[in-house]
């Protein structure tokens, strides 16, 4: 789990301030560094993962796209762990989508699900199919709430 405290609130367009363009916003006139590449195998490490994924757990979802996405382009975007990042990225905006009622929550879910296609069944602490079954059972309305990602190892 990271560290940093939680936004005061979760950023949804046209419902709150935006985070970095509002000066009402929770993360105006602040400008995170980017944070340190970190080889997959050691992703216990990183407190930037560790803080994406908090963010995505706790329904942060633009938080999260912000947190991942800097640490996606230190890694590198085509890279197997970039793209394993771009699709939680997609999957946050995804379940931001579904929050706010657009149907297009499914084509970004599905989306970003596609970038894991070729990893390795455990893959940065996910169980790569785990999250896979549970995010398309959130997006086709088999299950209640979106899906966790659970660390392990």
């Amino acid at each position: 789990m990271s560290t940093a405290a939680f936004p005061p609130y979760r950023f949804v367009p046209g419902k709150s301030p935006h985070p970095t363009t509002h000066p009402q916003g929770h993360s105006y006139g602040k400008h995170p560094g980017k944070p340190p590449a970190i080889p997959p195998e050691r992703w216990a490490e990183s407190e930037s993962y560790h803080r994406g994924i908090d963010l995505h757990n706790f329904a942060y979802w633009w938080e999260c796209h912000e947190e991942l996405e800097a640490l996606w382009n230190s890694v590198g975007r085509t890279t197997p762990q970039g793209q394993f990042l771009q699709c939680i990225i997609q999957v946050a905006a995804g379940n931001l989508k579904h929050f706010m009622g657009s149907p297009a929550h499914r084509d970004l879910a599905n989306e970003g699900l596609a970038r894991l296609r070729g990893l390795p069944p455990q893959y940065m602490g996910v169980d790569v199919a785990a999250y896979e079954r549970d995010v398309r059972d959130y997006h086709e309305g088999r299950r209640g709430t979106p899906a966790l990602i659970r660390l392990e190892g």
